[in-house]
């Protein structure tokens, strides 16, 4: 898979994710878009990984499963680490 599409796979798992997820999870909605990206890279590593199975295809399911639970994990991560901050205005 291309750069470009990987990139767009991240984006759109980080938006899908975000819908799933309850709640709020600090940062917004960049932040969640890039937590996105680096949640695919964790999911296709964790499929090659574990299940044999890499990002290699745009359009394949199981491509899309493993970036969007790759990018649950990562965004469950961040909000367990920004829920405790306080933001001082």
């Amino acid at each position: 898979m291309s750069f470009l599409a990987f990139l767009i796979l991240g984006l759109i798992a980080g938006a899908i994710a975000k819908l799933i997820l309850p709640g709020k999870q600090g940062g917004g909605w960049f932040v969640t878009l890039l937590l996105g990206v680096v949640g695919a890279l964790l999911g296709g590593w964790l499929g090659s990984l574990i299940l044999g199975r890499p990002l290699t295809e745009f359009w394949d399911l199981g491509t899309w499963l493993l970036a969007i639970g790759g990018s649950i994990i990562v965004l469950l991560i961040w909000g367990l680490i920004t829920r405790n901050r306080s933001r001082t205005t």
